[in-house]
């Protein structure tokens, strides 16, 4: 499709059933993850075919979530629209203005379907927020409902934990005196902002950017939340009878430019305890306190910045 960076554009369907979920679907959030936008493309078609009928609720797609980076084939235009997102009064970079059209849509949906993909080699998994609580960082009361979601969705990796981690590295970069990403309120993104808005949401991570796969777990995932949610008399697949769930539990930053790893980690690579993951500039090992998962490493991460995530098994909250 052609896009616009002046313009966002969202496709909406009511249906005409009475009462039933509002349910928003996202693409290209960041500009050069564009299987979510051919996914969306592919359930417009079947939408405007007469393929599929939305019978109850609302559903509104939005192809493209950040236009400019869309055109540019990159993850962002000024910054990263899935960081700090939130109204502005004075907005500054083009994210900001986005945001001021995009949160209010948000705010106006029950549940959000974010789609994804990723650099590096890997299997699609599945990003979703907390069990119920009412702490501070993220007051959420939706958990079992977003499971369910996650559940549905097709990939059998789900990893929850994200904001409690970032969280922690935001207040040990402020502990340090940086002010680039030290306030926690960056780690809130589309799903983030849900949450806090009354909704639920989960991030589908399609699998690598160029994999011509991922447009197609895409395109699953927007057709299972639709029967999911009643939203059309829709064939629902049932769950897989087996999941890998994990959670972040420490997010480790890179301290100088002479940081560097020990070999070249992918995502979810595992690891046990006492392995040697990276060592720093002044020769220090960075070793794994316990067994887990290397998750979001990033060899060139600015010093001060997230260098990778450490993830541990989780078990499912009770039905």
């Amino acid at each position: 499709m052609t896009s616009s960076q002046h313009t966002l554009r969202a496709h909406q369907f009511a249906g005409l059933g009475g009462g039933g979920t509002r349910l928003i679907v996202l693409g290209a959030v960041h500009g050069n993850e564009t299987c979510g936008t051919r996914a969306i493309e592919r359930v417009l078609a079947e939408l405007d075919a007469g393929a599929l009928h939305i019978e109850r609720g609302l559903l509104t797609l939005v192809p493209v979530a950040n236009p400019l980076a869309y055109v540019k084939g990159q993850r962002q235009g000024q910054r990263n629209l899935n960081r700090r997102l939130q109204p502005t009064p004075q907005p500054t970079e083009f994210e900001d203005h986005v945001a001021n059209v995009l949160c209010p849509w948000l705010a106006a949906h029950d549940v959000l379907l974010d789609l994804h993909s990723f650099a590096g080699p890997g299997r699609p998994f599945v990003m979703r927020g907390p069990a119920d609580n009412d702490a501070a960082l993220e007051p959420f009361g939706h958990a079992a409902a977003e499971g369910r979601l996650a559940d549905h969705l097709g990939p059998t990796r789900i990893v929850e934990g994200w904001m409690a981690a970032y969280a922690q590295g935001a207040a040990r970069r402020r502990a340090l005196g940086l002010t680039d990403d030290a306030d926690p309120s960056y780690g809130v993104g589309t799903t983030e902002y849900m949450r806090s808005r009354g909704g639920y949401g989960v991030t589908l991570e399609c699998g690598q950017h160029t994999d011509p796969a991922a447009p197609e777990v895409g395109y699953r995932a927007i057709r299972q939340a639709i029967a999911l949610l009643g939203l059309a008399d829709d064939t629902l697949t049932p769950p897989a009878p087996e999941f890998e769930r994990l959670r972040l539990t420490e997010v480790v930053d890179r301290r100088h430019e002479g940081d560097r790893f020990v070999r070249e980690w992918c995502s979810f690579d595992a690891v046990h305890a006492g392995e040697h993951v990276g060592e720093r500039a002044d020769g220090t090992a960075v070793i794994a306190r316990s067994d887990g998962h290397i998750v979001f490493p990033d060899a060139g991460a600015l010093p001060g910045h997230e260098w990778f995530y450490f993830a541990q098994a989780s078990e499912p909250e009770p039905a």
